[in-house]
């Protein structure tokens, strides 16, 4: 049987990923002799003769599609090659880190399936009711902020846990924590939110009338929630490995986030090529184990149909919310932007907050409030370019689902950070490399969106008329399609924006994005970690701007929804919107 569309972009977009990992020494646009060269010692002068003995070495000599053949040879074979910095053997540092990422997911999985467990219970046992607004914000906290925000409660204030290290059980509980609590509110929320509408069903009131215990029935009831969502427990686990690489850098967990991410900052293309196919191998493998167990679910009899849930009721929220935290948001960053972020006093570092600095001030004596409130604007304006190339992307694959699921498939299993390792070690760090980053894999949930309308839309009666009387193609297409799908789309884009904020803070805080001195917020949030015990309010500066942000996309999303739209479009909206 021949392979469909989205199989041939699938397999197409795979290779190009692994052969831009493979490429990655002449992607980057510098002399790989010459990274080595200054990994292994950074006194040697790069003459000619000690270039070229480097490229001798490596076997550097024979040009970039001769070596991408003998690294794809290695690869098949189980040979990951040789570390530019040590001189070791890549492999077995794959493996320890993968082993010691695969133990901090697998008990932030059972955090995650706890923190999921409490929020679906009340539903469960009263029938009704969602996990709400509290599960949302769970959901939208990133991991790098809930990392330091556990550091500094559980580890440097009440000295509860150690604060880093892989020492013992005790070390796994903070990252474990902050990895899994953002996994359990998504899973809460998902499961929570689509039992009401399967409790109300026909079939659970003809079980009651029979005699059928509450138990069988909410077991039956899970069973007829999960495969619709597995799905989406599999993105879930795909973004712990994302978050991963945060946690691990805060808690200096020696995982295979760290490994990959220690590998991009030093040039160690060899192993940072084996992390990424390691991360990459880890969310392709979680995606088809997803899709299988939502087969074996689904049973032979719906295994082709597939199974819907009906409509969740989205978290509603009241309209003063979204305006009262963009109004504190808007109020900061106004005050902040009337100084300036730049300014350097040093007799005045880490002070406490004051009229003079109301946030008080960093490591270098510069205003926090001022780097607070010129970091959003820049932040905002990336995230809105970002916004706007995601949804003209969108709109144009929309009409190709084919070819966009393919491609969203492998969009879906690389986190933001893993892109962004990718194109610093490519491009370099900078605001531009974390944009391309965010922008490569932010567009799979507005492009499905756009094609769930399309198909709506072609599908109406009206359509059926306008051809029956002679409207051209491209008539319809711009007077009818274009216009109905766009404005849906466009306000998803919308929603999206404090998210795309996030990941692009989230990348600036492992280093990935804007570099010092610019006042980006993960990056004040990282540089704030060095002096935290002393001058906690240059870290809780930009980690409630975070939280704030994150409470405005949940809010100002669940307010979005709330608002009347027609009955069909607005069932394909929430039905993408909410995942």
């Amino acid at each position: 049987m021949r392979p469909g569309p989205a199989g041939v972009t699938r397999v197409v977009c795979l290779i190009t990923v692994l052969a831009a990992v493979g490429l990655l020494p002449w992607l980057s646009g510098r002399d790989p002799a010459l990274s080595v060269l200054r990994a292994r010692s950074a006194e040697q002068e790069p003459t000619r003769e000690a270039l070229d003995a480097v490229r001798r070495d490596l076997g550097l000599e024979a040009g970039p599609l001769s070596l991408l053949g003998t690294w794809v040879s290695g690869l098949l074979h189980g040979d990951l090659g040789t570390s530019w910095v040590s001189g070791a053997e890549v492999l077995p540092s794959v493996v320890t880190g993968f082993q010691v990422s695969l133990a901090l997911m697998s008990c932030s999985s059972g955090v995650a399936l706890l923190l999921a467990s409490a929020l679906v219970a009340p539903v469960l046992v009263r029938g009704r009711g969602s996990a709400g607004a509290v599960a949302a914000m769970l959901a939208a906290v990133p991991e790098f902020l809930l990392a330091t925000v556990a550091l500094l409660a559980g580890g440097v204030w009440l000295g509860w846990l150690p604060t880093s290290g892989w020492q013992g059980p005790e070390n796994m509980a903070l990252p474990a924590v902050a990895l899994g609590v953002p996994a359990g509110g998504l899973l809460g929320r998902l499961v929570a939110d689509a039992l009401p509408a399967v409790l109300g069903e026909r079939w659970v009131e003809l079980w009651r009338g029979a005699g059928v215990s509450r138990g069988r029935i909410a077991a039956a009831a899970l069973r007829r929630v999960l495969p619709p969502l597995v799905p989406q427990f599999g993105m879930v686990a795909v973004g712990l490995t994302g978050g991963a690489v945060a946690v691990e850098t805060v808690f200096a967990v020696p995982g295979i986030g760290r490994t990959a991410l220690g590998a991009a900052k030093s040039q160690d293309l060899p192993l940072l090529q084996g992390s990424v196919l390691a991360l990459l191998g880890l969310g392709l493998l979680t995606g088809a184990l997803a899709a299988s167990i939502r087969r074996r679910l689904l049973g032979p009899a719906l295994r082709d149909a597939g199974l819907a849930l009906p409509p969740a009721r989205p978290v509603r929220a009241h309209p003063a919310v979204p305006v009262a935290l963009a109004a504190v948001l808007a109020a900061t960053i106004g005050w902040g932007l009337l100084r300036d972020p730049y300014s350097v006093n040093t007799t005045a570092r880490l002070a406490v907050p004051s009229w003079a600095h109301p946030l008080g001030t960093d490591g270098l004596g510069r205003d926090v409030l001022a780097r607070l409130g010129h970091g959003a604007a820049s932040a905002v304006g990336t995230a809105a370019a970002i916004c706007l190339l995601s949804l003209l992307a969108a709109l144009a694959l929309g009409f190709l689902p084919g070819v966009a699921a393919g491609a969203a498939d492998i969009a879906n299993a690389l986190p933001p950070v893993i892109v962004g390792i990718l194109v610093a070690a490519a491009a370099g760090p900078g605001t531009g490399g974390a944009a391309l980053a965010v922008a490569l894999i932010s567009w799979p949930p507005l492009a499905a969106h756009a094609a769930a309308l399309v198909l709506e839309v072609r599908a109406s009666a009206f359509l059926t008329a306008q051809r029956a009387i002679g409207a051209t193609p491209w008539w319809i297409l711009t007077r009818h399609v274009l216009p109905s799908v766009g404005a849906p789309v466009a306000r998803h884009a919308l929603l999206r924006l404090p998210g795309i904020a996030l990941a692009l803070a989230s990348l600036g805080f492992l280093g990935l994005g804007a570099q010092p001195p610019a006042p980006e917020w993960g990056l004040l949030l990282d540089e704030s970690r060095a002096y935290v015990e002393r001058a906690p309010w240059a870290a809780l500066a930009p980690a409630v701007a975070l939280a704030l942000l994150a409470g405005l996309a949940v809010s100002g999303a669940a307010f979005t929804r709330g608002r009347r739209r027609t009955t069909r479009i607005r069932a394909a909206e929430e039905a993408v919107v909410e995942v």
